[in-house]
C-alpha cells in the first residue's frame, strides 16, 4: 500500500517472494529556483527516508529530481554510468551526493542509447532537452536494470517524457546451515 512521507515523497513496499520485498519511492524534488533551505528539508528528508528501508529491500528511487547530473563519470564513478548528458547543477550535485552516501546508481546514465531516449524534458525557453527525471538503485542491484529509458511520444500529460526501466529482480535464496 502506498505511504505518503509527504507531498514531495511517498513510499510502497511490495512483497515479491519469502521474506523478499523490493520498496519503491517516488519523489518529486524542489525546482533549482526553491530557496537552499527547502531543498536541504527535501533532501534531508529523502535520506531520513532511505535510513529506514532494510537493507535486503531491492530498491527504486524514481521520479522528478529536478537536477542535472551531467557526464562527469570521472567525478562520480559509483554513482553514475558513462552515457550521462550536459552540465551538472546544483541540484544535480545535491542528488549525487545522496546517491553516494547510500551507494545508489543512477540507470539512465549505464546505457549507450541516443540523447533523445535519456532526456526527459525540454525547457521552455531554451529549447534545450534535459535529463531531470531518473530511475536509481543500489549500485550491488544495477545488474537488476536491464535498460532505462525515456518513452518518446508517450501522452501523459504533462511536459515531461516518462521514463521507463526493464527490471528483473533476481533474489538470492537464503540457505540454512
Amino acid at each position: 500500500m502506498p505511504r505518503p512521507v509527504s507531498d514531495r515523497i511517498m513510499t510502497m513496499r511490495l512483497p515479491l517472494s519469502n521474506d523478499n520485498f523490493a520498496t519503491i519511492i517516488s519523489v518529486y524534488a524542489p525546482t533549482v529556483t526553491n530557496p537552499d533551505e527547502n531543498k536541504e528539508a527535501f533532501y534531508n528528508q529523502l535520506a531520513s527516508v532511505l535510513s529506514g528501508i532494510p537493507r535486503t529491500d531491492k530498491l527504486l528511487l524514481i521520479g522528478d529530481f529536478n537536477a542535472r547530473i551531467g557526464r562527469d563519470n570521472d567525478k562520480w564513478p559509483l554513482v553514475m554510468g558513462k552515457h550521462g548528458i550536459g552540465k551538472c547543477n546544483s541540484n544535480g550535485e545535491l542528488l549525487l551526493a545522496l546517491c553516494s552516501e547510500f551507494e545508489l546508481i543512477v540507470t539512465s546514465t549505464m546505457f549507450n542509447q541516443k540523447d533523445d531516449r535519456k532526456t526527459t524534458r525540454m525547457h521552455p525557453r531554451s529549447r534545450h532537452w534535459h535529463m531531470i527525471d531518473f530511475i536509481i538503485t543500489r549500485c550491488r542491484d544495477k545488474m537488476d536494470i536491464h535498460s532505462t529509458r525515456a518513452m518518446r511520444g508517450a501522452n501523459c500529460w504533462t511536459d515531461h517524457q516518462m521514463l521507463t526501466s526493464k527490471v528483473a529482480f533476481r533474489i538470492r535464496q537464503k540457505h540454512n546451515k
